[in-house]
């Protein structure tokens, strides 16, 4: 397995195709500024040691130990040991609302987006437990079979938007039916928590029986409510930008409000507690207190545990290519072009 360490320098990547057009509009201001002096071949005369090929090959190693220094310092790393790593947690499953209403602007961002950076900050918070993420709409989605990868959730996590599942509604009874697929249900050690994070809005199946069935099975249902209970407008966008708000049939601004009654009574059902965000995060620490509660189970998990570090290699071969750019001089070589005489003068 190969991966950086400290991936966030790789962005100082970007800076050489920056470099690359200052260079070669540099280059061609100067060459038409020295054209308005005299023509082409006088030029040569007048500078008969400027080669301008050895000012590119210049740029070109300067480039070359930019690219190897900055891979150097993001410190790349090689996996070369594959352990079988025991770990003691339970098993979290998130259900995410994405209908429209979760684009609703009453928390800020969005609903969504608040939604989404409270499911990282958990998992920050989680400690050898296992993840899993399902979307759900008006039908549910598996986006993350369970696993103990934080790094895969966050980077799925990240992908998440209202315009995964075509069919729109509050369908909370078919999120937990698929969450319930996705646990180990075999192994009933192994504790398990659902946490359901939407407004609540026109959930449109029994999700009240959904939760009690589930809990029977030993798993707990948590709720998280996201949204006000005045309410908010759902934005629609164009191009990135908001040109209005979805309207009802009679051409009415619709307005969305949490339902938290509906989201503590599943919760209830589901042995769980409610949260509700309101205009702020919700009180994930309470949440984490409950997960903590529970009893661990020992479960394996696949891992590279060790990592060599090559750093040191990119590092040489850019400082290589900077001793190479600095000694390399602009002026033409003597040698080689009494030599292009010679064989010029020969063809003749």
């Amino acid at each position: 397995m190969f991966r950086f360490e400290r991936e966030i320098y790789l962005y100082l990547l970007f800076s050489i195709p920056l470099f690359v057009s200052i260079f070669v509009i540099i280059r061609i201001a100067r060459k038409k500024a020295l054209l308005r002096f005299a023509e082409t071949d006088l030029l040569e005369k007048l500078m008969p040691s400027v080669s301008n090929l050895k000012a590119s090959l210049k740029f070109f190693l300067l480039m070359l130990a930019l690219a190897f220094i900055v891979l150097g310092v993001a410190n790349p790393e090689l996996g070369t040991k594959l352990e079988n790593v025991k770990r003691e947690g339970v098993e979290v499953m998130i259900a995410l609302d994405v209908s429209n209403s979760m684009l609703a602007e009453d928390i800020k961002p969005s609903r969504l987006e608040r939604a989404k950076q409270s499911i990282n900050k958990l998992i920050d918070q989680l400690n050898n437990d296992k993840i899993g993420i399902v979307v759900f709409a008006g039908e549910s989605f598996l986006q993350l079979p369970i696993t103990t990868d934080y790094s895969a959730a966050k980077l799925l996590l990240s992908t998440v938007d209202v315009d995964m599942i075509g069919t729109q509604g509050t369908a909370i009874g078919s999120a937990i039916e698929m969450s319930k697929k996705s646990f180990d249900m075999n192994n009933r050690k192994v504790n398990k928590v659902l946490i359901i994070i939407t407004d609540g809005e026109n959930h449109e199946d029994d999700a009240l029986g959904k939760a009690s069935e589930i809990a029977k099975d030993g798993v707990i249902v948590h709720t998280i409510g996201m949204g006000s209970i005045k309410g908010s407008p759902i934005p629609i966008f164009n191009n990135g930008n908001r040109s209005d708000f979805i309207r009802d049939r009679s051409g009415e601004i619709v307005i969305t409000k949490l339902n938290a009654e509906a989201l503590q009574q599943i919760a209830s059902a589901g042995n769980g507690k409610f949260i509700r965000s309101g205009t702020t995060d919700p009180d994930l620490g309470q949440l984490i207190k409950e997960i903590n509660k529970l009893d661990k189970t020992q479960f394996e998990s696949k891992q590279f545990t060790d990592f060599d570090t090559k750093f040191q290699y990119f590092i040489f071969a850019g400082l290589l290519f900077l001793i190479a750019e600095l000694l390399l001089t602009e002026e033409k070589n003597k040698m080689i072009g009494q030599l292009v005489k010679i064989v010029g003068g020969n063809r003749k």
